[in-house]
């Protein structure tokens, strides 16, 4: 595939997901990101489990070059001042005013590059009440009404993946794309003020639009219920995820592949509004009918009545489903010194060509004097 932000240089401050999951995305694209990291322990993620080199820490940080720099030292900041110089684009996630602190806040850098795209990504914004609270990603997700739609009704608990804050990086790389292009019209660089706040908020469009449009506060089974949207578990212990939506032979589909068609004149089903009313009991029907044969052997008798389904999978099965092989999702990558591993490809494929070549995330400092060769070329011409 050809790497369309081959020709951008992205410099990244980032820490823990959002700032290194926006360059990631930029990365996965082609960009050369440079990774600026603290000397001896970097990226605080780094050690989330021990050691500098976490899954955490791998999720976020692949195709990228690390260089370890402490900027409160003068011969350290220069260094990123020339490395700035040379950049089209500048993320990073610190609190209101750390940046500047740290000499790298927006009118330091764009003293040596003023056509510089600034990304500035925060948990609550850069002004208000709130602007100086600490935000990580259950914060974000709370705060923007978005937790309360998948967290169970009763005993409630966190559950799931750090949705807010992968949900604030790809946000910011689109609007970071949408500033490049922007300057290849007008050269002019851009500042871009991104919060976890902002970007869950306009994740959760939808249940604010049933407020303001119809009065309706959603709730966890409000969307899977209008869906019919289910997950059961079969025979052999493993689930099975089906969603009808509104058409009425997925729901005809159901009743034969599950050898229930009596139910069809059943008034609590007879029309789809009165399964929405009734799913609770559609629940209690099905849940023994599917632990009756393995989770196979449904996903036979569904796909042979077109009943949109899938194995639920976990994580050691999703990539070896036969469509995911075929789609090589799954990559080997190999480090010059943790050595093989896999990883997931990006998403996109550009004239039917996917990209299957992916670096793996950087040890600390990694690339630290091969960045500092390329500046001292730079100054020597």
């Amino acid at each position: 595939m050809v790497k369309l932000l081959k020709d951008f240089r992205v410099v990244e401050l980032g820490t823990y997901i959002t700032g290194p999951a926006a360059s990631m995305h930029l990365a996965d694209l082609g960009a050369d990101v440079i990774k600026v990291e603290r000397p001896e322990t970097g990226d605080p993620f780094r050690a989330f489990k021990g050691g500098l080199y976490s899954p955490h820490y791998q999720t976020y940080n692949r195709n990228k070059r690390s260089i370890a720099l402490d900027t409160t030292k003068k011969e350290d900041l220069e260094v990123l001042l020339d490395l700035v110089a040379t950049a089209d684009v500048f993320i990073q996630n610190f609190r209101p005013g750390v940046a500047e602190k740290l000499g790298c806040g927006e009118a330091d850098l764009r003293q040596v590059n003023p056509s510089l795209i600034y990304c500035a990504i925060s948990g609550f914004g850069q002004s208000g009440p709130s602007r100086d609270r600490p935000a990580f990603d259950t914060v974000a997700q709370a705060a923007s009404g978005f937790l309360r739609l998948v967290t169970p009704p009763t005993n409630p608990r966190v559950i799931g993946p750090a949705i807010a804050d992968a949900i604030t990086g790809k946000y910011a790389a689109m609007g970071i794309m949408a500033a490049l292009l922007e300057r290849s019209r007008t050269g002019k660089g851009r500042r871009l003020d991104i919060s976890m706040l902002e970007a869950m908020t306009h994740f959760n469009l939808d249940s604010f639009t049933h407020y303001y449009a119809v009065g309706e506060i959603m709730g966890p089974l409000s969307r899977p219920v209008v869906s019919q949207s289910y997950t059961f578990e079969c025979k052999d212990g493993k689930w099975i995820a089906i969603h009808m939506s509104s058409p009425s032979k997925f729901w005809d589909g159901l009743l034969s592949a599950t050898r229930q068609q009596a139910l069809a004149a059943d008034p609590r089903f007879s029309e789809r509004l009165q399964r929405i009313k009734h799913q609770d009991d559609l629940i209690e029907i099905f849940t023994p009918i599917f632990k009756t044969e393995s989770r196979d052997v449904w996903c036979e008798r569904l796909l042979t009545e077109e009943v949109p389904h899938s194995p639920a999978y976990d994580a050691d099965e999703a990539l070896e489903d036969p469509q995911a092989r075929h789609l090589r999702l799954a990559v080997p990558i190999t480090h010059p010194e943790l050595g093989q591993s896999t990883t997931v490809r990006a998403p996109y494929s550009f004239d039917g060509e996917p990209e299957f070549d992916v670096s793996p995330p950087p040890t600390l400092d990694q690339h630290g004097s091969e960045i500092r060769e390329e500046l001292k070329r730079r100054h020597a011409d």
